[in-house]
């Protein structure tokens, strides 16, 4: 059994009985299956790389699409609002896919030892994973369910999938999570804001100065690592919310549109229609 038939395989057994849904298996860790394509779904993706085993992912962060299938993977850099789909899945080939988290903390004390790399400031990247990459993968999807050898072994493992990372293709990227003073950091702390404040009025200067930069800088800056400018951003925040609002609150739309910043109605229903192709009445009653 070649690496990524062994990983579509251990992706399979330990997310059993959960077909519709991701698996948490260690802290950081965790695997998903879809027997069926999927509706385009919006959520927020953090920092992670997601390798394929089986099937095709597509994954939309302000209508640029990054599709990426078996035997890739998906770096994502920042905190971003994006929609994704399972493209391609069957009851006999799976979408299957393990996702880690990249923490700037575990990256952070690898990059003395790392070779030097252009630095790179995309949120989304797709490549294809290699060997060496895949087989520490495997081997700590191998003893996910055993509690002694995760304990022991884990930490060496995930340390050896950062090395990996950072060595292979896209590694400027992953460097530049890792750096605490980097730009990608700079603009991770913008993003927190936007993210806490979404419903708040926002001044491209007031985060350029929480950024340490001059606001042509920062919105350069921005542009480049999120495919948006921080309004754009923002107005991506507060529609995530609002759809999340409507289908667990008791609110009205007006109410909602009001909550996560919209002074008027009409330009709240629009704006979601435009993003959504539904009102928020429909997806309300949904």
């Amino acid at each position: 059994m070649d690496l990524l038939d062994e990983l579509k395989t251990l992706i399979i057994r330990h997310a059993a009985g959960q077909r519709g849904h991701s698996v948490h298996l260690i802290d950081g860790v965790q695997v998903s299956r879809r027997d069926e394509p999927t509706e385009l779904t919006a959520g927020i993706a953090q920092p992670s790389v997601a390798i394929v085993a089986s099937g095709v992912k597509l994954t939309l962060l302000n209508g640029v699409a990054y599709e990426y299938g078996v035997g890739q993977f998906l770096v994502t850099s920042l905190d971003l609002p994006v929609v994704g789909q399972a493209l391609k899945a069957s009851p006999d080939e799976p979408f299957a896919v393990v996702s880690l988290r990249l923490d700037p903390v575990e990256i952070a004390p690898l990059l003395l030892d790392a070779p030097p790399r252009p630095p790179q400031y995309a949120g989304l990247v797709v490549s294809d994973a290699t060997p060496d990459l895949l087989d520490p993968v495997v081997r700590l999807l191998r003893i996910a369910d055993r509690p002694d050898d995760v304990r022991v072994l884990a930490p060496g493992i995930r340390r050896e999938i950062l090395w990996r990372l950072l060595t292979g293709e896209q590694g400027g990227l992953v460097r530049q999570i890792g750096l605490a003073d980097g730009m990608l950091a700079h603009i991770s702390r913008a993003i927190s804001w936007i993210r806490r404040h979404h419903n708040e009025p926002l001044l491209v200067a007031d985060l350029a100065e929480l950024a340490g930069m001059s606001p042509s800088t920062f919105h350069r800056h921005f542009r480049a690592a999120t495919s948006m400018t921080p309004i754009q951003f923002q107005k991506q925040i507060r529609l995530q919310e609002a759809r999340v609002l409507l289908r667990t609150q008791s609110l009205t739309a007006a109410e909602v549109g009001f909550q996560v910043g919209y002074i008027s109605s009409a330009h709240f229903t629009r704006t979601y229609h435009q993003a959504f192709g539904r009102t928020p009445g429909e997806d309300r009653t949904a």
